[in-house]
């Protein structure tokens, strides 16, 4: 992704982040060009923290406990940047940034625009042929 302000908050919505063929390498590219980045989810915590640790994934900031909007409204005030991203799939994401004050970018947008390869059948290329580790923190 080129062009615009690096001062700039990323969320993935969890879901979107498990659509790429490469979630790690997305990452670590955003990284690139964003100040914080970080994943939120509906899903219990646990959930968040193994898929990003089996991709040795490390988040700015994460759901926690909280739902997607608690999460996005405590990341917007805590992380004071000239823009925050919601990366999402579907309209409820979409709605959810427009509620929170977030600007709202779909996954295939923004895959398209940074060069990020989608997975099939929403499993990811990392996760696939890999044996699960749980032997690391």
């Amino acid at each position: 992704m080129s062009g615009g302000s690096t001062d700039m908050t990323l969320a993935f919505e969890l879901s979107a982040l498990k659509r790429l063929a490469k979630p790690g390498t997305a990452f670590a590219d955003a990284r690139q060009w964003t100040e914080y980045v970080g994943v939120v989810s509906d899903e219990p915590t646990y959930v968040v923290t193994n898929f990003t640790r089996k991709r040795r994934i490390r988040q700015d900031f994460f759901s926690g406990p909280k739902s997607k909007r608690e999460s996005l409204e405590n990341v917007k005030s805590q992380f004071e940047t000239d823009r925050h991203v919601f990366v999402g799939t579907g309209e409820a994401d979409e709605e959810l940034a427009a509620e929170t004050g977030w600007e709202y970018l779909a996954l295939e947008d923004a895959a398209a625009a940074a060069d990020w390869e989608l997975g099939e059948d929403g499993e990811d290329a990392t996760a696939a042929g890999e044996p699960e580790r749980d032997d690391w923190p």
